[in-house]
């Protein structure tokens, strides 16, 4: 079993930057592709990004893509977003989340489903 907590939400304006982290407790992080889903008032969980276990591969959201960065450091056991160029539109709660099944199919990796343990989620406001 892996814990999950987010961190470094907050309030930044339209064109600035926010670095989230999400520590996980265990010894098995390696074994896990790790993820990032956000979730606005009213709408469904939505998958951002994801990075393999070995951190040789990464996949993004389209609306995303080119402006967030996510990685990973197994030594220290945290997955890493850095979001830059946010919009309001990016305004969330941001969860990270845990998937041990190997593979790395996209249909699936992008499902929150597929995903076995989940932060608590970090907010992030973007302002106009």
């Amino acid at each position: 079993q892996v814990q999950l907590v987010e961190s470094g939400g907050g309030l930044v304006q339209a064109g600035g930057s926010l670095r989230l982290s999400c520590a996980a407790s265990g010894r098995t992080f390696s074994s896990y592709n790790m993820a990032w889903f956000r979730q606005a008032p009213g709408q469904e969980r939505e998958f951002v990004t994801v990075i393999k276990r070995s951190g040789d591969l990464t996949h993004y959201a389209d609306s995303v893509k080119g402006r967030f960065t996510i990685s990973r450091d197994n030594a220290k056991t945290t997955v890493y977003l850095q979001m830059n160029s946010l919009k309001p539109e990016d305004t969330a709660v941001y969860y990270c989340a845990a998937d041990r099944t190997l593979g790395w199919f996209i249909s699936r990796i992008t499902r929150p489903s597929t995903y076995d343990y989940w932060g608590q989620g970090t907010q992030v406001t973007v302002s106009s």
